[in-house]
């Protein structure tokens, strides 16, 4: 079956830029749905970062709107997530989530192992 792969996370100053990339690691023989990431700060709960839909449609939790975009490459069943102007509460390990049709035919989510992400004060 298929697994879910992070990339992009790192340690960056204040003030700075990732970008996060997550891909499943082998062949689609599934349908893929909406996509997510999420991220869990040490301590914290998971909370849902951003999302798209298959149609490119977005949303934001509040902390991040105007820093962070979501996008996806429905031909490469990829999503991004650019984060700009980082800040220290940025810091957790970033999860990638993804809707697909499981081998029950029905909808289920998958996720990544996660990558560390490190916003420096």
């Amino acid at each position: 079956q298929v697994q879910l792969v992070e990339s992009g996370g790192g340690l960056v100053q204040a003030g700075g830029s990732l970008r996060l990339s997550c891909a499943p690691s082998g062949r689609i023989f599934s349908i893929i749905g909406s996509m997510a990431w999420y991220r869990q700060a040490p301590g914290r709960q998971r909370e849902l970062v951003a999302s798209v839909t298959t149609g490119g449609s977005t949303n934001y939790t509040d902390s991040v709107k105007g820093r962070f975009t979501i996008s996806r490459d429905n031909t490469k069943n990829t999503v991004y997530l650019q984060m700009n102007s980082l800040k220290s509460e940025d810091t957790a390990v970033y999860y990638c989530n993804s809707k697909m049709v499981g081998s029950s035919g029905r909808w289920s989510d998958y996720w990544g192992l996660g990558t560390q992400v490190t916003v420096s004060s």
